[in-house]
């Protein structure tokens, strides 16, 4: 059977859904918290980060490539001199403009004026009850600055939402979260799997086994019924799942309707590091999946041409492998988030974080173990080498998972 043909035309907005709606843009990785899960080791400003001027000419292109959001994430946005320049242009060109912060230096005053230059909404990082989120932080402090933040937000009149990555030490805090920030006006809670890259390389304390999912799928389900009874959405991100007995309560109305499945990158998602370099999505790792630079070709040529962008688009399934090549769920999943992937196992197409594959490798009395084959290099986005082996269930650790799961063999 011959090869099945690739399309390289220029995309056209009425025939094609691939369009970069939603950019997710790192605009310095300056930042006054040093977060031990922080995956791109932010805190000193990178040397060529974007001018301001630069920085309104990507506004320019996704406003006139249909980008509808962009999302400021850092390190952290607001200590860009610039801040309130970037948000004020992203809401002139007609997008919204909204942001994820750790809300230290969220002051009512920056406050007020994030909402005086149109941001749409601010998701503010809460990391478990505020011991725990203190030491992920690795700031004393940091938690009541978190929580202040939401209250400063709030009384400006911005819409205001939580997010959280969940890890070794905190995934069993959820419900008591939960509890916590349901005094809060929030418009969503975002929870995503913590991924050992950057300065979350070196946290073996934090690391998740691809079997802890048996217990944190679980918890984050019962966690979206009791979000429910409090009026919070809790929304699962994309690298949550997947396609597990408990997906339709998940997800349910929540399933990102424009990409029916697999990783959005490239696809309606856009990333950008803060020296101008493009990629699907901001969380992947900087080597290898760098499409490249504004200064030197525009987004909409990457977007157009570039491999790196057009990975996701033009998908086959034996770019899977391992697990992944043989699921069942192949073609639609597509092996899911490929950050995980790739930061896991080196390469995208065979991501051992699957609740369907954990439950999968359970019922033959089985589970996966991730170790770590070489360390992390200390650099912005650095990512650890894992070996990734099967092994015998132990009896007694199944006796431990909740009980509606499916009993060993």
């Amino acid at each position: 059977m011959p090869e099945p043909f690739t399309r390289r035309l220029p995309l056209h907005p009425e025939t094609d859904p691939c369009l970069p709606l939603y950019a997710v843009w790192e605009v310095t990785l300056r930042c006054d918290q040093s977060c031990h899960f922080c995956g791109t080791r932010a805190g000193r400003a990178r040397e060529d980060e974007l001018t301001t001027d630069e920085a309104l000419d990507v506004i320019r292109q996704l406003a006139e490539m249909g980008t509808r959001e962009i999302a400021l994430h850092g390190g952290e946005a607001y200590l860009r001199d610039d801040f309130l320049t970037i948000v004020k242009a992203i809401n002139d060109r007609g997008m919204h403009c909204t942001m994820v912060t750790g809300g230290r230096g969220m002051t009512p005053e920056l406050a007020r004026g994030a909402k005086e230059a149109g941001v749409h909404a601010i998701s503010v990082s809460v990391d478990g009850c505020e011991a725990t989120h203190d030491r992920l932080r690795g700031l004393h402090g940091s938690h009541a600055g978190a929580i202040k933040a939401l209250e400063n937000l709030r009384d400006a009149g911005v819409k205001v939402g939580c997010n959280t990555q969940l890890n070794q030490v905190n995934f069993r805090e959820l419900p008591a979260l939960a509890q916590a920030l349901s005094k809060y006006p929030i418009y969503g809670w975002q929870v995503q799997l913590m991924v050992p890259m950057g300065r979350a390389a070196d946290a073996s304390d934090l690391w998740l086994q691809p079997y802890d999912l048996l217990e944190l799928i679980p918890c984050v389900t019962e966690t979206r019924s009791l979000c429910d009874r409090l009026g919070i959405k809790l929304w699962p991100g994309d690298n949550v799942g997947y396609f597990g007995p408990t997906e339709h309560i998940l997800r349910r109305e929540r399933a990102r309707g424009a990409c029916p499945g697999g990783c959005g990158g490239g696809i309606i998602t856009i990333g950008l590091e803060a020296n101008g370099d493009v990629k699907g999505c901001s969380a992947m790792a900087t080597e290898g999946f760098v499409a490249g630079n504004v200064r030197k070709r525009t987004i909409k040529d990457m977007w157009e041409n570039a491999p790196e962008l057009r990975m996701t688009r033009d998908f086959k399934v034996d770019d899977l492998w391992g697990f992944c090549r043989s699921c069942y769920y192949a073609e639609v999943c597509k092996g899911g988030c490929i950050w995980t992937s790739s930061t896991l196992v080196g390469k995208r197409g065979n991501n051992p974080y699957c609740y369907h594959r954990a439950l999968e490798l359970l019922a033959t009395g089985k589970r996966e173990r991730l170790t770590q084959t070489r360390a992390a290099a200390g650099l912005i986005r650095d990512r650890a080498l894992f070996a990734l082996s099967l092994e015998d269930a132990p009896a007694d650790w199944v006796a431990t998972l909740p009980k509606w799961q499916p009993p060993p063999p």
